[in-house]
Parts: structure tokens; C-alpha cells; sequence
């Protein structure tokens, strides 16, 4: 018996002892405001970077077109050999003629008129280009409100996963209780099986809370560019008396018709089909171009009598008929050119009815702040008077347990309207463009 006291106290010497031993550290999560996760999604995120590549590209589209209004220069070095006395009899109208030759020149081609029809193709491919950068900030904003959703999402799901944290060890705490007073034969067993049937679901709320939280944090790390999970402590700027919604939606209908990049861009399209269309009628039109070459001949035949050759010329392309190439081009442009504009129209409808209906959103979402502050208030104080009275024997485990639900229930929708309140205010700047 004396062994057994003994190892008994070094235990219970043991066992504090190795309860002030510090447990080893573990990294602390990067802190992360909705500020730097915009900052890091507009860096990281591959979407940026395809387009923005695809504006750059849209570029040199129009230095290509732009290219038929300046001179081509042609270098040629040309030897030849003929058979004795052969002449070119067949595939061609020109002179048959060939001599032993070997020269060489340069070719210069300019364009000189062609009455307007390149000039609008550069400005359509200029319009192009500009519809390109209006559509590369549109995906910023796309990739931007994406980011502020699931950030508030995730503030939320914390909050939530909080909530459920403290109501499990509530119901612990009130499942304890219950216990000793069972075993002192001061309640019912029926009262301790309703006490851990209220712990068992605030356990699958706390799961709930643990998996929507995870999940959340996936889908910002995704936003972020971040190919491997990065744990970070999102911090929490959310003012705790948010300034009220918008009341009236249509001054942001019309800055949201002048600010938003999408449109902006649908708008240039527009313009750009619209000059398209006019280098599409202009096909039926004549080109003139000058033409020159110079070079010399060092090896010729006797039929070449002067060691250089040079010549300069003008001609003037009529387009008489192709098997009605031109018409249907012009015709195909007409109807690209209407379908650009109901597009634009069709935005333009997309975006009022998307801003209205943001703007009710948030208001609907303001409001709810207020009435879930007060459903908290009022939950918390019927649970301190049904606990109260639980404690007292004047009321059954029925009542506590629809006091801790009302309570845990009030807490979680209050922590949801703050933060999908935030998002609606997001909403609404990326519905009008800011």
C-alpha cells in the first residue's frame, strides 16, 4: 500500500509539471486583409495574365493592318539557266522569253489610295485593341468582386465555425450539469438524454461550421493563384455600424452605363464593326498602288545589253466582278454589325435590372443587421431566464433546450447578415463599375 501511495504522489507531482511544459509552437498564419488578397488575386491569378496577353496580342493586330499603308521593300537575287532555244509555251500570257541571267534589285510597293478602305480597317483593329484592354479590366473587376465574395464568405464561415465552437462547449457545460444532478437523483434521466441529444447537434453544427470554413478558404486560395493551401488570418475590417445602404438605384443604372468595362468594351466592339462594315463597302472600290524596281545584271546573255535595269510604275485596280465575293462580305458585315449592337443593348438591360436588384439586396441586407441584433439580444435573455428557471425546477429541459437553439440560431443569422451585407456593398461596386 505504501508503493502505491507513493507512485501515486509522484504522479500528481508529475502531472503539473508536465502542464507547464510549453507546448511547441506552431506556425503562425500569414494576416491577410481584403485589400492584399485583391492586391495578391490581380498579381497571381492566371485570368489576369491570359488577358492581358490577349490585349497585347489584339496590338499587333493592328501594326499588321496598319502595315498595308506604309512601302514594302523586296530584296531578290535571281540566276537562271535556260534550255537552248526553249521557250515558255504553256501556263502564262506573259513574255516567253527567258534569258541566262544572274541579277540582282530591289522592289519597292506603295500603296497610294484605296479611298479610305485600309484606313478604316486600322481603326476597326485599333477599336479592337481598345475593346481588348476595356475587356482586360473588365476581368480585374470579374476576378476582383469574386475575391471580396468569397473573402466575406470566409469571415462568415469563421464566424459561424465560432458560434459553433462556444455552443458545444455551452452544451457541455449544461450536459455536466444535467449529469451530476441526475446522479444525485435531482433530475430525470429523461432530462440528461435531451442535454446530450443538444450537445450531439450543436457537435454536427460544429462539423457543419469546420467543413463550410475549409471550403471557403479552398476557394480564396484558388482566387488567390495559390496552387498549394496557404493558411492565412483573414482580419477583419468590418465596421461594427456599417454605413446604410444605397436608397436610390438610378443614379447607379447611369454610372454603372458609364463606368462599367464590360460595357465599355461591347461599346468599342460596336464601333469597330461599324468601321469594319465601311472597309467592307469600300471593297468595291479602285486601288492604286506605284511599283519600282532597280538592280543590277552582272551576268547576263547577249540578248541584255545594260548592266542595270530599273523601272517605276502605277496601277490602278478596278474590281469588276469575283461571283459576288465583295456584296456577300458587305452583307456579312451589316448583320455582324447589327448583332454587336442588340449585344450592347442586352448588356445595357443586364446591367440596370443587375443594379436594381443589388441595391434592394442590400437594403434587404441592412435591415436584417438590425433585426438579427435584436434577436440576439432577446435570445440571449430567454436563455439566462430559462436557464434560471431550469436550475430553480420551474421549467423542464425543454424549454432550456429551444432557449439554446433560439440563442445559437440568432447568433449565427446576425454574423451572416453582417458579412452579406459587406458582400452586397461589393456587389454594388462591381455593378457600377468602381
Amino acid at each position: 500500500m505504501k508503493s502505491i501511495r507513493f507512485a501515486a504522489l509522484i504522479l500528481s507531482l508529475a502531472l503539473p509539471l508536465s502542464a507547464q511544459t510549453p507546448a511547441p509552437s506552431s506556425p503562425t498564419n500569414q494576416p491577410l486583409t481584403l485589400a492584399q488578397a485583391e492586391q495578391l488575386a490581380l498579381r497571381n491569378n492566371p485570368q489576369i495574365a491570359v488577358a492581358r496577353l490577349l490585349a497585347l496580342a489584339q496590338g499587333q493586330v493592328t501594326r499588321e493592318v496598319r502595315s498595308d499603308e506604309l512601302p514594302t521593300l523586296t530584296g531578290n537575287l535571281t540566276a537562271v539557266q535556260p534550255h537552248e532555244g526553249s521557250r515558255i509555251a504553256a501556263g502564262g500570257l506573259n513574255n516567253p522569253i527567258v534569258y541566262q541571267r544572274a541579277a540582282g534589285g530591289v522592289t519597292l510597293r506603295q500603296m497610294i489610295t484605296d479611298f479610305g478602305r485600309t484606313r478604316n480597317l486600322v481603326n476597326s483593329a485599333d477599336l479592337r485593341a481598345k475593346a481588348e484592354q476595356s475587356a482586360q479590366a473588365a476581368t480585374a473587376a470579374d476576378i476582383t468582386i469574386a475575391v471580396d465574395q468569397a473573402f466575406y464568405r470566409a469571415l462568415g464561415s469563421q464566424a459561424v465555425l465560432k458560434v459553433a465552437t462556444d455552443t458545444v462547449a455551452a452544451r457541455q457545460t449544461t450536459s455536466d450539469q444535467v449529469s451530476a444532478l441526475t446522479s444525485a437523483k435531482l433530475k430525470s434521466t429523461l432530462d440528461l438524454s435531451f442535454a446530450n441529444v443538444n450537445l450531439a447537434q450543436a457537435k454536427l453544427l460544429l462539423l457543419d461550421a469546420q467543413n463550410a470554413n475549409q471550403d471557403a478558404m479552398a476557394t480564396l486560395n484558388a482566387l488567390l493563384g495559390n496552387e498549394q493551401p496557404v493558411a492565412y488570418t483573414l482580419v477583419d475590417e468590418t465596421p461594427e455600424t456599417p454605413a446604410p445602404a444605397p436608397q436610390d438605384a438610378e443614379p447607379l443604372v447611369a454610372q454603372a452605363f458609364q463606368q462599367r468595362p464590360d460595357l465599355l468594351s461591347l461599346n468599342q466592339q460596336l464601333a469597330a464593326a461599324k468601321k469594319f462594315r465601311s472597309a467592307e463597302h469600300d471593297l468595291w472600290r479602285p486601288t492604286v498602288s506605284a511599283l519600282g524596281t532597280v538592280g543590277g545584271t552582272p551576268v547576263r546573255a547577249d540578248q541584255i545589253t545594260s548592266p542595270w535595269f530599273g523601272a517605276v510604275g502605277v496601277n490602278v485596280s478596278v474590281p469588276l466582278f469575283n461571283g459576288f465575293l465583295y456584296s456577300a462580305r458587305a452583307k456579312e458585315a451589316d448583320l455582324r454589325t447589327s448583332a454587336a449592337d442588340q449585344q450592347v443593348r442586352a448588356l445595357r438591360q443586364t446591367i440596370a435590372r443587375d443594379v436594381r436588384t443589388t441595391v434592394l439586396q442590400a437594403q434587404s441586407n441592412f435591415e436584417r443587421i438590425a433585426v438579427t441584433q435584436q434577436l440576439v439580444a432577446q435570445a440571449n435573455s430567454a436563455f439566462d431566464l430559462a436557464q434560471t428557471r431550469y436550475k430553480i425546477g420551474l421549467s423542464s429541459i425543454v424549454e432550456l433546450s429551444q432557449a439554446e437553439l433560439a440563442q445559437t440560431e440568432a447568433e449565427i443569422d446576425y454574423a451572416s447578415a453582417r458579412y452579406a451585407y459587406q458582400g452586397s456593398l461589393a456587389a454594388i461596386r462591381y455593378q457600377t463599375g468602381q
